[in-house]
């Protein structure tokens, strides 16, 4: 069922009960990086040009047992989201209850109003509907526009969407639309490059993956995981010995769904974990007793990127190497820049999520460059896992209920 946009609704004189994430990384009280102050106000001075007025609701951090705790307080955030939104930004403390109702009456047109700490309230959480009707009375529409909180069944995410007329805001809109376009719908060839430590924490992505797109590659230790099922030698390498049923399991599936699962086939092995150590190149079945595996080896790159080129849809979840140090982070900075180059020249679509990921991009210097790079962490990765969000299956719900 398509979710209505907010973009396309009649929003003059309307209070939008807007669900951001505003959970920015903060030291010492100034903000490290307000980039999602920054795409959530992008998307809402629109919606205020047009004459709506602003009721936000957030979370910030993770306060004891849905207690007050000013250390969490989001009354921090409003100078740089009054930067960022062009306009002055009021303060309702606490988020609901008759002083908050009556400073979002008192909006006019244009006008915003911050609203405390939603994880202030055990309700929120918990998905009480008695607190998403407190809530809904701050509002005439509700916004979903925190596809990176669409993966909890919270109140302001889950339980609101029932008590409003609900709509999907431009950040929501926007990462939905890339999702889809990845794999729900992607433009064939399409390959899926997942890395990461452990073949454990990704079983429900790799499951869902071969059954939707047409070569995964598997990097990093997890792919360690692969070869040891297939008897290569291990060394000091990151393994799961105890996954080897998994890795037969993921391949015959990858077989039924007629999907190819790429392997190194070399790899850069070291003595020691520590950054600029003496490496070697071996074969992916020839890690010698007293190294580890650290990196794709240059052949099977190129073996990659060749693949890439071939394709026309890209995803992207993990690094297919220790990338936080040199030289063992080459294989996943070479194998971006690919992509990115493909991407600029519209030969693919690049879609790339997870925390690791984004942070290998940005050190490629290319997430800029990537059709689409989602910061949604857990809701990400639920997605690649197949999962229903309840965000989402919230605005659905609503969207047949009209």
């Amino acid at each position: 069922m398509p979710i209505p946009s907010i973009m396309d609704a009649d929003v003059t004189g309307k209070r939008l009960l807007v669900r951001a994430d505003l959970n920015v990384p903060m030291e010492n009280g100034r903000i490290t990086d307000a980039t999602r102050i920054a795409r959530f106000a992008g998307g809402m001075r629109p919606l205020l040009d047009r004459g709506a007025r602003l009721v936000i609701l957030t979370h910030f951090g993770r306060p004891e047992g849905g207690s007050v705790d000013p250390l969490y307080s989001v009354d921090a955030l409003r100078p740089a989201l009054s930067r960022a939104l062009g306009v002055g930004v009021g303060f309702a403390e606490p988020c609901i209850g008759k002083t908050a109702e009556a400073q979002a009456r008192a909006l006019r047109t244009g006008q915003a109003l911050l609203c405390e700490n939603l994880r202030f309230h055990a309700g929120e959480t918990a998905n009480d509907r008695a607190f998403a009707m407190a809530l809904a009375r701050l509002g005439d529409i509700y916004v979903n526009d925190a596809f990176s909180c669409a993966h909890r069944a919270h109140a302001s995410t889950e339980a609101i969407a029932r008590l409003l007329p609900a709509f999907a805001g431009p950040l929501m809109q926007e990462e939905l639309t890339a999702l889809a376009t990845a794999l729900d719908a992607p433009k064939r060839p399409s390959v899926a490059i997942v890395g990461g430590s452990k073949v454990s924490t990704k079983i429900a992505v790799l499951k869902n993956l071969v059954a939707r797109v047409d070569h995964v590659i598997v990097g990093g230790g997890m792919a360690n995981t692969f070869l040891y099922a297939d008897g290569a030698p291990m060394g000091k390498s990151l393994h799961e010995a105890d996954q080897v049923a998994t890795v037969g399991e993921i391949r015959a599936l990858a077989r039924d769904a007629g999907c190819e699962l790429h392997l190194p086939g070399d790899v850069v092995a070291a003595c020691d974990f520590a950054p600029n150590a003496r490496y070697d190149i071996v074969p992916a079945d020839a890690c010698p007793e007293d190294a580890m595996i650290l990196d794709a080896g240059p052949r099977a790159l190129a073996r990659f990127q060749s693949l890439l080129a071939d394709c026309n849809t890209i995803l992207w979840n993990g690094p297919l190497g220790a990338f936080e140090m040199q030289p063992f982070d080459q294989s996943t900075i070479l194998l971006a820049q690919t992509a990115a180059d493909l991407t600029r020249q519209g030969l693919a679509v690049s879609v790339a999520g997870g925390g690791d990921t984004v942070a290998a991009l940005n050190a490629a210097d290319v997430a800029h460059d990537f059709t689409y790079v989602s910061s949604a962490g857990g809701a990400f990765l639920e997605w690649l896992e197949g999962r229903t969000l309840p965000g989402v299956a919230a605005l659905q719900g609503a969207a047949e209920a009209a």
